[in-house]
């Protein structure tokens, strides 16, 4: 049930409506159901290793809480953090080590072994809502937090279908009051989400999706043999392409939380006007920069050991293969760069003071580096990263590129103006704080913008698969 097609908005209309007309505790329940049966709508079976996982969470943060012997405390911890690894790690990254191992084997000349021929589905969104699950226990470890008396108040705060499949990761503390606390109906924040989910499907259906065909005939080689040309189109289009699915994604899981009295914590503010690495991941999927701070970096001992380690990690999470450990690599050597030159030049304190021609080298800087990077998160294999890294020496020309670069452009400067606003006036949406005709105008003009501009590719959400 992706977020852009029409059962999903069938789905959320008949929730909304069943919805509003519950008293609290009522809400709960039928809101746990309706996420159940959102998440069996790919595979039932995906529903029983939620289910226990949640289980064992709620109940070993009980017995955290009421023990007072500190080793007993910290065993119940590892447990249920290793219980959660577990659970993570065989479904998203046994094909991964089944595969690499039988390339190490072939690399030593071992050519017929016998392998498990299983593959592992894996379930959508294991990713976001074990890592909200480990914050969860994390916090009542920490005392941060109290756990949650009712089983059902924790399994839907877990579940609650919005942020179920790709997020944004929810704090325990921000959004499990709101979930044990009854919920009003408030009409400007209902009228803000359907605007945010708008503004979402717009992201997706008309900016990624459209970038999409451009990275999509680049990296398959349909605009010709790999070539500077190319693989500059390839990832100018895909850099866009999963900024405007994943952002597009977020947009729409907070309209749709708001529509049930719900607020989720913003993803994404205009990353592409970053002016360093670090400040892109304060930035970009910030859910994820920021639980990787708390409950990794800030747990480890040596800063720049910290950073590689948790960018290799965050690699990792995104995707079981070396392209994306890569990918992980450097973002932590380039951040731990960045650290080591402030620290020595006293680089963040000149960013601060640079004017606007030096501001816009950095981004300019910055969105190229990127652009290199997202070559590992793109390509299928190290092999073919290496093999486009290789071909930006060779500059052969074909007239189709500058069609490809004009198509490009038309679906990727709106939305950069639509940031650079955004960015200026300090709101999370455009026109957030305009009058209400203005912004049911901009409402207008979107579903009309999406009836003509929409890709005629369909194209599943990218971080669907993490």
């Amino acid at each position: 049930m992706l977020f852009d097609s029409p059962i999903f908005f069938v789905f959320l209309i008949i929730v909304v409506v069943g919805y509003w007309r519950l008293p609290w505790r009522a809400q709960n329940i039928f809101l746990l159901v309706a996420s159940y049966f959102f998440y069996g709508w790919w595979d039932w079976r995906f529903l029983l290793l939620m289910g226990v996982s949640t289980v064992f969470d709620f109940v070993i943060a009980k017995r955290i809480d009421r023990c007072d012997k500190p080793v007993s405390r910290r065993a119940w911890l590892i447990f249920s953090v290793v219980l959660n690894l577990t659970f993570l790690g065989f479904f998203k990254y046994f094909n991964f080590f089944v595969d690499s191992f039988a390339v190490a084997l072939h690399g030593f000349g071992v050519q017929h072994v016998s392998l498990p021929v299983l593959r592992i589905l894996l379930p959508p969104g294991i990713s976001f809502y074990t890592f909200q699950a480990i914050a969860y226990v994390v916090d009542v470890y920490r005392k941060r937090l109290k756990p949650a008396d009712s089983l059902l108040d924790y399994a839907l705060f877990i579940s609650l279908f919005p942020h179920l499949i790709a997020g944004p990761i929810q704090r325990p503390s921000h959004l499990l009051p709101q979930v044990q606390n009854p919920r009003r109906f408030d009409d400007t924040r209902f009228f803000d989400g359907l605007l945010l989910i708008l503004s979402g499907l717009f992201r997706k259906c008309i900016i990624a999706d459209n970038c999409a065909l451009i990275a999509n005939a680049a990296f398959g080689g349909t605009l010709g043999p790999a070539s500077f040309f190319t693989v500059l189109l390839g990832t100018y289009a895909f850099a866009w392409q999963i900024y405007g699915d994943f952002s597009g994604y977020s947009d729409i899981a907070r309209g749709a939380a708001q529509l049930l009295g719900f607020h989720f914590i913003v993803n994404f503010r205009q990353p592409f006007l970053a002016t360093s690495l670090r400040d892109f991941w304060q930035r970009w999927h910030i859910s994820l920069s920021s639980w990787l701070r708390d409950y990794v970096y800030m747990n480890l001992r040596f800063t720049y050991r910290n950073l590689l380690l948790t960018m290799l990690l965050c690699g990792l999470w995104h995707g079981a293969g070396w392209t994306y450990v890569l990918w992980g690599g450097l973002h932590g050597a380039i951040l731990a760069g960045e650290r080591y030159y402030a620290r020595v030049r006293g680089f963040t304190a000149r960013v601060a003071e640079s004017g606007a021609i030096q501001l816009w080298a950095k981004r300019v800087l910055l969105f190229h580096v990127l652009c290199v990077t997202w070559i590992f998160f793109r390509a299928p294999s190290l092999k073919e990263a290496f093999h486009l890294l290789a071909a930006v020496r060779l500059f052969s020309w074909n007239p189709l590129y500058l069609i490809a670069f004009k198509f490009l452009a038309l679906f990727t400067v709106p939305l950069f103006l639509i940031d650079l606003a955004v960015e200026n006036a300090g709101t999370e949406y455009l026109w957030q704080q305009r009058a209400p005709m203005l912004r049911v105008a901009m409402g207008v003009t979107a579903l009309l913008l999406l009836t003509l501009f929409s890709a005629n590719q369909a194209s599943a959400f990218i971080y669907f698969q993490f």
